[in-house]
């Protein structure tokens, strides 16, 4: 049996592959469809809050803000006079993309757990969050 850390790799690359490309189809680069989720799961979000969602760096998520600002997927706003943060919402155009993105995410959970039983996929759901949970990275790159 191969390594685990080569195990998590591929299946991560090979889900990641075809989610991309029909991310791709509709016109999204990458990022975009997690910050899709994320919006749509969370509600109206500053960067902050949409970079730990989508665990990278708050300057990443800026970029791809931009970017789907311009595409016009999303909104971002002051809240309350608040002029050092920005909120983030989803425009109807972004909304109808999340959805679309929504049911490949479940097309790919489904394609995922094809040949696991509904037991099994449980368990593998719960022995991966114990896994994100011990390989968390801490800052400077070190495992936890």
């Amino acid at each position: 049996m191969e390594a685990l850390h080569y195990l998590l790799m591929k299946a991560h690359t090979n889900l990641n592959r075809w989610l991309m490309g029909q991310a791709a189809a509709l016109g999204l680069s990458p990022g975009q469809p997690k910050v899709l989720e994320c919006l749509a799961h969370n509600g109206e979000s500053n960067q902050k809050a949409i970079a730990a969602y989508c665990e990278i760096e708050q300057a990443t998520v800026g970029s791809i803000l931009a970017r789907m600002e311009r595409d016009g997927l999303v909104q971002r706003s002051q809240r309350d006079g608040n002029r050092r943060s920005l909120f983030v919402s989803l425009t109807p155009r972004g909304a109808a993309l999340s959805r679309q993105m929504s049911a490949l995410f479940a097309q790919a959970d489904l394609q995922a757990a094809a040949l696991l039983s509904p037991q099994e996929e449980l368990q593998l759901r719960e022995l991966l969050e114990r896994v994100c949970t011990a390989v968390r990275q801490e800052k400077g790159g070190q495992l936890s």
